[in-house]
């Protein structure tokens, strides 16, 4: 094992050429022979066959290699903004980050997300600018751009001969430049600067990787990874960080970051080892659960190969074997405050409803979206099995192609996809009460009454008793609190009803009558009641937006912002263009980008997150359906609770 391992995950914005400079490092390192291509489905790491079909990373995938004796688990994450939730499980991971960018688009709709996402977890950020022979290669209006909607605190290393053609070259820059560069951020460097000393180049490199580490100081990089032009000089200078210091003689702490399958060994979990480490045949305790369960295999993947290596140890990274109920998230042995927390880059606020086409796959199915949603909780998949529905939630509409081929390439299932809806919310209207009286038919007998409020925006459910236990007895209360979540899961609209405090103010129980069970029913019983009474409003799903566009624009696209229910801040105009930001409610606004790239020529760029959710009046909410039996029909909710129907 080498001395070091660096844990580097390389991502991009789609098309800025990532998977390109992931073939360039692997044939450098000597892993395969030649590089492969993504137009030509030859990449190593994109070894699904709708990835190789479509020429896009769907999921992430890790390769080893070995740099001037350093261990490198290069970690490649797809880069189309649908596929988000795999790249933020990913980044929990990261010792360093490779963030590339096109020397032509510059700084994309996605760019700016995960540079977000990266910081937040305080991971050290090596930008390349790639592409820079292409025709309309523009170095330092890219620059400019980081400068302006990324960091102004950067360095880059290189300059360039001959941008933008095929004889392009980069060269380090001169010694004193980069003294010159660093003394901004440096005091020692900068009195050295100004007695007219000299700062050994050593010392220097030094200097600047300690700022890269600390988050001081972005360093840029050069590249033209179709030419194989600045990979290499790249992977010298960023191996020389110090990486954080794993023990593998401590406690064991690891986190499961993935899960997928195997035809022959079943599920993988992917960890990281954060202390300790893990053998072949170690049994293991999975934090929070009763669970130990015992590893089969310890494995090193590569593209669609891999190796039993039989140990993994602290601050690496290998898939697990014979795992069987562990989840994404899970964390092996004991915590750590190593462990980074988890972060959403985006959240999913569509719903869509999937089904197979021929009746007969419909339990396969099923089956199918459970195992996809192991390994991509943000799924969420519900089965409806009363209705006989499925349903997920999803990014957008690249997701929805996707899931299709995968369910036809890797489950032999053809299923339909329905038109995605936009995830509303339900919030109580006004404050109110809700009452229960579940006491026929006998044995039975639950009293229960609630105090129903608003609550702030963001603030989700909270919940108190006031109720002695005297009246109701504490088993029985701890079953009330306990199914609130599952209570508010459909609200009168068919939606989840969140900012919303809830109260028991009275009750009780029977000494003779009362099981627990009774409360369980009764609980949606009275919280519906009381939701039915005061009424809901609807909440929608608001995103905030950047847009970057021609000044002459700025009319139309204001005009289209206010149709669209939107606000923006004053917009602010500099060299011809203008950068506006804003809010727009989702549902008005789904297909907006390609309007706006469309209106624009593709001169105009616009980024886009989950803001918030917001009243809006019933007009614009969406009602469906309850799906199942509503607590309102008292008598045949009873009865399924009871399982007297099915």
């Amino acid at each position: 094992m080498s001395e070091k391992i660096l844990n580097i995950g390389i991502l991009a914005h789609a098309d800025a050429g990532k998977t390109t400079i992931t073939e360039n490092l692997l044939q450098l390192s000597g892993v395969i022979k030649s590089a492969g291509s993504v137009d030509k489905g030859t990449s190593f790491t994109d070894f699904e066959q709708v990835e190789k079909d479509r020429g896009i990373s769907i999921k992430s995938s890790y390769v080893s290699f070995n740099w001037n004796n350093i261990k490198i688990n290069l970690i490649d994450t797809p880069g189309h903004v649908d596929f988000s939730a795999d790249v933020e499980r990913n980044i929990r991971v990261m010792d360093a980050a490779i963030l590339i960018l096109s020397a032509v688009e510059g700084v994309q709709a996605h760019t700016e997300t995960l540079w977000t996402a990266l910081k937040e977890q305080s991971i050290p950020v090596f930008i390349i600018i790639n592409k820079i022979d292409r025709v309309g290669a523009d170095f330092q209006r890219v620059l400019d751009e980081i400068h302006r909607e990324l960091t102004k605190n950067t360095i880059c290393l290189q300059s360039l001969q001959n941008e933008a053609s095929s004889n392009v070259s980069i060269e380090w820059k001169e010694h004193e430049a980069l003294v010159e560069d660093l003394a901004n951020f440096d005091d020692e460097i900068l009195e050295n600067f100004l007695e007219g000393k000299q700062t050994h180049p050593v010392k220097l490199k030094k200097h600047l990787l300690h700022f890269a580490e600390n988050l001081q100081i972005t360093p840029v990089f050069l590249a033209s990874a179709k030419n194989e032009i600045g990979i290499s000089d790249f992977m010298d200078y960023i191996s020389l960080i110090d990486t954080k210091q794993y023990n593998a003689d401590e406690k064991l702490s690891a986190l499961v970051f993935g899960i997928s399958h195997d035809k022959t060994m079943g599920k993988v979990a992917h960890v990281k080892v954060f202390s300790g480490k893990i053998e072949n045949r170690q049994t293991l305790k999975i934090h929070g659960t009763s669970f130990d369960e015992k590893v089969v295999q310890v494995r090193k993947n590569a593209g669609k190969a891999f190796e039993d290596i039989g140990i993994i140890e602290a601050g690496d990274i290998a898939g697990l074997c014979g795992l069987k109920s562990v989840k994404i998230g899970d964390i092996i042995g004991e915590p750590s405050q190593q462990i980074p927390m988890e972060q959403s880059l985006r959240t999913p606020l569509l719903t869509v409803q999937v089904k197979a086409k021929n009746s007969n796959d419909y339990a396969k199915l099923a089956e199918a979206l459970q195992t996809l949603n192991t390994e991509d909780p943000s799924l969420d998949f519900n089965w409806l099995k009363e209705d006989q529905e499925m349903h997920i939630k999803i990014m957008g509409w690249i997701q929805i192609e996707i899931l299709e081929r995968i369910l036809h390439d890797r489950f032999s299932i053809e299923a339909a996809f329905e038109d995605p809806t936009v995830i509303y919310k339900e919030t109580p209207a006004r404050q109110g009460e809700g009452f229960v009286k579940y006491w026929m038919p006998k044995p039975c007998w639950a009293i229960l009454k609630f105090k129903i409020e608003p609550g702030e925006r963001g603030s989700g459910v909270q919940y108190q008793s006031k109720v002695s236990v005297d009246k109701i007895h504490q088993k029985y209360q701890n079953e009330v609190e306990r199914t609130i979540p599952e209570a508010l899961k459909q609200g009168i609209k068919g939606w989840e009803v969140t900012d919303i405090i809830i109260t028991l103010i009275d009750g009780e129980n029977h000494e003779i009558h009362s099981r627990p069970g009774d409360f369980v029913i009764a609980t949606p019983m009275g919280i519906m009641q009381g939701l039915n009474d005061i009424g809901t409003n609807f909440l929608e799903p608001v995103i905030s937006f950047k847009i970057h566009a021609p000044e002459e624009l700025l009319g139309a696209i204001a005009g289209d912002i206010t149709q669209m229910r939107g606000s923006f801040e004053s917009p602010q105009i500099l060299d011809g263009r203008f950068s506006m930001q804003g809010l727009l409610p989702l549902s008005t606004s789904i297909d907006f980008p390609v309007r706006l790239s469309s209106r624009s020529g593709g001169k105009a760029k616009i980024s886009t997150q989950f803001h918030s959710y917001q009243l809006c009046n019933d007009e614009y909410g969406v009602s469906r359906p309850y799906k199942g039996i509503s607590p309102l029909d008292t008598s045949k909710y009873i009865l399924k609770a009871r399982k007297a129907i099915q």
